[in-house]
């Protein structure tokens, strides 16, 4: 079983802008290592299914890890593409057609306690900053080299991908059209089938949260 060690050692901390890649991985340290493996695999145009398998002896939480910070820079920047579309006058609410309407929650903050209707650029930002809040924090990704994953780590990465999916969601069914004029189909669809194909091989994304797409899945991901 491959070594672990501490978050602070992989992620850039800086603050960049919006919709830019924020997490980073120091090269020569483990995660840095299976971050390349898993692109190496991604861009050589194997089948999907297999680039998502956890390789021989490594440690299946650091390989979550590692790609839960992957596809949130990876759908931070598909947002990005496409994000000036997006505004609180074209879509005013975080939805996925008219079956599907996301509210924003968040626990520990003041303001959203309980679910609360905002428009999808809103609900979109606070997802990013509270998923970046969640790899930054070292109770859940532990920065001391030997301290292990936290009991409820599985659980906090199925709510990220959850959440994170959503943004697929709404880009899908609300500006597809951009997407297509952009010539960012292909890339997004990659993307998307990346990200399918690792969810459900360890069973991190409700399948009824899989249902507003399930129909393109069906076409894209056979």
């Amino acid at each position: 079983m491959a070594g672990r060690y501490g978050f602070a050692q992989f992620f850039s901390r800086d603050k960049v802008k919006t919709f830019k890649p924020k997490k980073r991985f120091d090269p020569g340290s483990l995660k840095y290592n299976l971050h390349k493996q898993a692109n190496a695999s991604l861009n050589s145009g194997i089948d999907l299914r297999e680039v998502v398998k956890l390789p021989s002896n490594e440690d299946l939480n650091d390989w979550l890890a590692v790609h839960v910070v992957d596809f949130f820079n990876r759908i931070n920047l598909l947002y990005g593409t496409i994000c000036e579309y997006c505004t609180e006058e074209t879509c005013t609410t975080m939805s996925g057609g008219p079956r599907y309407e996301y509210q924003w929650c968040d626990t520990d903050s003041v303001k959203y306690k309980k679910p609360t209707a905002l428009p999808a650029p809103k609900y979109i930002s606070l997802l990013m900053d509270w998923v970046e809040s969640q790899i930054n924090d070292e109770n859940i990704f532990p920065v001391k080299v030997g301290v292990p994953f936290p009991k409820n780590y599985l659980q906090v990465v199925k709510k990220l991908l959850t959440r994170l999916y959503r943004v697929f969601v709404h880009v899908y069914i609300h500006h597809f059209d951009t997407l297509v004029a952009l010539g960012a189909e292909a890339h997004v669809n990659t993307c998307y089938k990346h990200f399918y194909y690792f969810v459900v091989e360890y069973s991190l994304v409700d399948k009824k949260e899989l249902e507003p797409l399930k129909d393109m899945t069906a076409r894209i991901c056979h």
